[in-house]
């Protein structure tokens, strides 16, 4: 601690974890304070409080959702983003590598005060803010959090600073299949044992769809909803969760965040809820951002069917977690470890996008 703080005399207290902790990475909450050197105005010094949040990899015995976590990926382009951007990103504090301190690697940073739209019970469920907001505020938070995105996608860096995160130079049809191969292999890493057939399906089907045309690459936050981001007066306080973030077309931020509010919107109807229908929908997504940018967002479909193919992998993933560890049946049918495994299949038979879809 004294290589970070300057101080041997680091006092450590409230740690928690919080009742959101992420089904990924672990998350722990303290405060840490430490004495300040003394100054003109302070001879004998003073105290230095600050309130933080470590991010933690986890055990490898814990079947961890992702091959790697990136941790120093993670809180580089964290910083990067910081420095050169009005993105509000928490401001990161350091990375420690070394296992010996607490188990793993992990990094630190300070933490930042807001509302998530929460995850369980859904937003799209209502009794929560979001839901009870007006449709002033709610499009104020979707606009704004759509500013954000273009903002992370117009980062100023060259592709030496962000290679450890893929080729930025590259053009936009190598940097898409670099991208699906990625998501490829991870695929085969989570599910080789126990193939799951409609994610088979939908590679088959972005082989089949693939664009005429993909416009160059940008930095691609990965995982861009709503969810991850802590809210202020409906505008964005700090955007988390940078552990997918990759080089990559712009559609695939934007058909990520489209389809995972999609997917909360599904559920929702499926227990006879009316959730927020007219939220976050492709049309006013594409439209703000290009009115935002100048670039119009090409292929919707495409960008849709390959959000949900990864968040099917990803929650393949996690089912079987629960799986192992005593929280839910297995089922008998592969395709039952993926919730959205329905949607998938109107997706290859294109009744999906028949009465209303991307534009």
């Amino acid at each position: 601690m004294s290589t970070r703080t300057g101080t041997d005399h680091v006092e450590i207290s409230d740690v928690a974890i919080p009742p959101s902790n992420g089904m990924s990475s672990e998350t722990l909450l303290f405060d840490a304070r430490w004495p300040t050197a003394g100054g003109a105005e302070d001879p004998h010094g003073g105290v230095e409080v600050h309130r933080c949040v470590a991010r933690l990899a986890p055990a490898a015995d814990a079947m961890p959702i992702f091959p790697e976590y990136r941790m120093r990926d993670q809180f580089t382009i964290m910083a990067l983003i910081g420095a050169r951007t009005a993105v509000p990103v928490p401001r990161t504090l350091w990375y420690e590598s070394d296992p010996a301190v607490l188990g793993t690697e992990f990094f630190v940073m300070a933490r930042v005060e807001g509302e998530v739209p929460p995850d369980i019970l859904p937003y799209t469920f209502g009794d929560n803010w979001l839901a009870r907001a007006s449709d002033a505020d709610r499009l104020r938070l979707q606009e704004s959090t759509i500013a954000t995105l273009a903002r992370i996608h117009a980062l100023p860096a060259t592709a030496e600073e962000v290679a450890f995160l893929g080729d930025l130079s590259a053009d936009g049809d190598t940097a898409l299949r670099a991208h699906v191969d990625s998501w490829r292999a991870y695929y085969t890493w989570a599910h080789g044992e126990r193939p799951i057939p409609v994610l088979e399906k939908m590679f088959g089907w972005l082989d089949a769809h693939w664009p005429a045309a993909v416009d160059t690459p940008v930095l691609s936050w990965g995982d861009a909803r709503i969810g991850n981001i802590m809210y202020r007066d409906f505008t964005p306080a700090a955007v988390l969760d940078w552990e997918m973030a990759g080089i990559a077309p712009r559609e695939v931020d934007l058909g990520w965040m489209v389809f995972l509010h999609r997917f909360f919107q599904d559920i929702a109807e499926f227990f006879g809820l009316p959730g927020l229908p007219g939220f976050l929908s492709f049309a006013d997504v594409a439209g703000h951002y290009a009115a935002l940018t100048g670039y119009r967002p090409r292929d919707l479909e495409f960008y849709e069917a390959y959000a949900a193919l990864r968040h099917g992998i990803v929650m393949g993933r996690v089912n079987q977690r629960r799986v192992r560890f005593g929280e839910q049946e297995a089922p008998t049918d592969p395709d039952g470890l993926v919730n959205h495994a329905a949607t998938l299949e109107r997706m290859l038979d294109g009744s999906h996008w028949s009465s209303s879809g991307p534009v």
